[in-house]
């Protein structure tokens, strides 16, 4: 309970750091919020005073002292109220973050869990079989296929599977004219879309498990406890995942949550390069349009995310681990 409680206790002071961090950032900025939308209108001719004065009523420009604006935004932020976005007025922060924040769940995060899976058991499978092929392919095929940076890998699918071959659509989530909802057929047809944009996240990021955990595995198998395991004349698959891949997954499961802190983030270049409607094509629209109040409710999201994530990864490792507890 001591760790526990440890880790809570630090959770939610960082938590705490980074919502305050989120709303000091943009308060040190030059300008005021609204700048980036009274700029536009000035490219047709001066803007009065009246109309800034209404332009910042409608985005909800903070008011008051520093310390009334920091309590309102801890309400806020406990609402899950982030405010109206610029670029897409008058929408809420909140109800575009709901409406992307799915795609980039299912897409990211399941191909996430499925490369971190596969890869692992691949790397225990390459250490333990190692000097054979069982070894040499997936460590060859993995070294190869994580050189390649995902745009690069996504663009290379896109042409050849899509304008190329007309296999698979070339953008979006969705066929054009469907509406969104939980039926068969449309659940077939975001299936289908997803399955370019799946196919490069997978490809680049499964060589990475398998590469990490291969090499911890195999400074585990010379380990003295898997040494005398062995010696006690207890099975090689027993050895092998009870004794050896429980302690070298320990490094692979650190990197799988910030991965899988970074899902909520989206794969920015992947969304972007198939159009697919995530929080990293969402993102990015943010940032091209200096929409302040989507960049800052994305950002927020995104470090609890991290956060969530790596609290989670700690008490893993106080179960997998007791000696972490101490």
């Amino acid at each position: 309970m001591r760790f526990l409680l440890t880790k809570v206790g630090l959770l939610v002071l960082t938590l705490w750091a980074a919502i305050t961090l989120n709303f000091l950032l943009p308060r040190l900025m030059p300008g005021s919020p609204a700048d980036a939308a009274i700029a536009k209108l000035a490219q047709n001719g001066p803007v009065s005073n009246a109309t800034r004065a209404s332009i910042e009523a409608q985005l909800g420009v903070p008011t008051g002292s520093m310390f009334d604006q920091y309590l309102q935004y801890l309400g806020n932020v406990a609402q899950f109220d982030f405010g109206v976005s610029y670029t897409f007025f008058p929408q809420s922060v909140a109800g575009l973050v709901g409406a992307a924040l799915p795609w980039t769940l299912v897409l990211v995060g399941l191909v996430t869990i499925v490369a971190f899976i596969a890869g692992t058991l691949l790397g225990v499978l390459a250490a333990w079989k190692r000097g054979t092929w069982l070894d040499t392919l997936p460590t060859v095929g993995g070294t190869f296929a994580s050189a390649f940076p995902y745009f690069w890998t996504a663009l290379l699918l896109l042409f050849f599977l899509g304008y190329v071959l007309g296999w698979f659509p070339t953008s979006g989530a969705y066929g054009r004219g469907a509406t969104p909802e939980f039926t068969g057929a449309f659940l077939l047809d975001a299936l289908y879309h997803s399955l370019l944009p799946a196919t490069t996240i997978l490809i680049t990021s499964l060589g990475g498990w398998i590469l990490g955990m291969r090499s911890t595995m195999i400074n585990t198998l010379g380990d003295d406890y898997v040494t005398f395991a062995e010696a006690n004349g207890l099975r090689p698959r027993t050895v092998a995942i009870r004794y050896a891949a429980r302690n070298a997954i320990l490094p692979n499961l650190t990197s799988f949550g910030l991965a899988l802190g970074g899902v909520v983030g989206g794969s920015l270049l992947v969304e972007r390069v198939f159009n697919y409607p995530g929080v990293g094509y969402l993102l990015y629209t943010a940032v091209v349009n200096q929409d302040f109040p989507l960049m800052q409710g994305l950002f927020l999201i995104i470090t609890i995310s991290v956060l969530m994530a790596n609290f989670i990864v700690d008490i893993l490792y106080g179960i997998l681990d007791p000696r972490t507890r101490r």
